[in-house]
């Protein structure tokens, strides 16, 4: 004797016709989405309080201990690669349905509303839509954060390098006068006189050097640009 095989939607259409009435399974289910719909909306309004003076009482028992942050760790990294570290209001990129999950998710396990969320990421995602690598964090108290989320790309592996001259003056200064030095030695020798000494050298190793200072200094005025450390948690300064 054959027998007949199990059809899988058959048996859960039995099953649901078990469980009650259809039009009252539709208002559970629309009643849930509606719920879950205001508790995201609720995070996306709380995204826009500042976060200055706030702090969220964790369970801490439940918290991951790799993903807490002192401000000075945070303070060191975004100067090392230029980043800002700002309230989640400033910035202008989308909010990934995952962050936004991942805080109902902390919100369910802790009974609480998180607020004073604040956002690393460069400073251009705190102007325009972009993908690299913002970090989302909620303050836990006495200078310590928490890592929610992180989305995105990855910073290019030599950020850190090609921002190290916007770290100090006196980085930027040392990258003035070693491009000057190399600029000045592929300048043919010979080119302004007939005989080629070190005067003439030092001559136009310093033309060379007021010219690419004197573009720095006007692109920096002109752009308002500034130093890392000037900049990692000033929602004013330009970058």
């Amino acid at each position: 004797m054959r027998l007949k095989k199990t059809n899988i939607e058959e048996k859960l259409s039995r099953a649901k016709a078990k469980s009650g009435d259809p039009d009252k399974i539709l208002e559970q289910v629309y009643l849930i989405l509606k719920k879950d719909e205001e508790k995201e909306s609720r995070i996306r309004e709380n995204l826009k309080i500042p976060g200055q003076d706030i702090s969220n009482p964790f369970n801490l028992d439940l918290l991951e201990t790799s993903k807490i942050y002192h401000i000075s760790q945070i303070k060191e990294i975004c100067i090392n690669y230029r980043l800002r570290f700002l309230d989640a209001r400033y910035f202008k990129g989308d909010m990934p349905l995952e962050a936004i999950s991942k805080i109902k998710h902390l919100e369910k396990i802790h009974h609480i509303e998180l607020q004073g969320l604040k956002i690393i990421a460069p400073s251009k995602l705190f102007k325009l839509k972009d993908k690299d690598d913002p970090l989302l964090f909620a303050p836990i108290g006495n200078g310590y954060y928490y890592l929610v989320h992180k989305w995105g790309n990855d910073l290019h592996p030599l950020r850190k390098l090609l921002m190290w001259p916007f770290k100090s003056m006196v980085n930027l200064t040392l990258i003035v006068v070693l491009a000057s030095y190399l600029l000045s030695l592929l300048i043919p020798q010979g080119l302004f006189s007939r005989t080629s000494n070190s005067a003439q050298f030092f001559i136009i190793y310093f033309f060379v050097f007021k010219s690419i200072a004197a573009v720095i200094i006007f692109y920096g005025v002109a752009h308002g640009k500034n130093f890392n450390p000037a900049i990692w948690s000033n929602k004013y300064l330009k970058s």
